[in-house]
């Protein structure tokens, strides 16, 4: 049987665990990188797009943008498709595991 210290100990353990969880999924990044064919390594990727959303429904984006006709910069569409597509996917799955995690913080009855 587990003494009062113990388990004194291992509730701290779990609510540091859980507070760095927390601070860990209050900013999430998705960056959204290209190379040129032939060169598929991240470490000759170049960033396409980035979007930060922050746990208070903040969120900055760095857009594609490319030059289109008469020199004038447009957003690169499909490129930023994929981007948002990749934000989605990361912003559900942030959801999934904040819902996981509450599930499990939850007083069980």
């Amino acid at each position: 049987m587990a003494t009062q210290t113990e388990l004194k100990d291992a509730l701290k353990t779990a609510a540091e665990k859980v507070a760095q969880y927390v601070e860990d999924a209050a900013e999430m990044s998705v960056e959204t990188l290209y190379v040129e064919m032939g060169a598929a390594s991240f470490d000759n990727a170049k960033l396409a797009a980035r979007t930060v959303v922050k746990l208070d429904g903040d969120s900055q984006t760095v857009l594609p943008m490319r030059k289109g006709e008469g020199g004038a910069l447009v957003v690169d569409t499909g490129v930023f498709e994929l981007h948002q597509q990749n934000v989605q996917a990361a912003i559900d799955y942030r959801a999934k595991m904040m819902n996981s995690l509450l599930s499990l913080l939850r007083p069980q009855g």
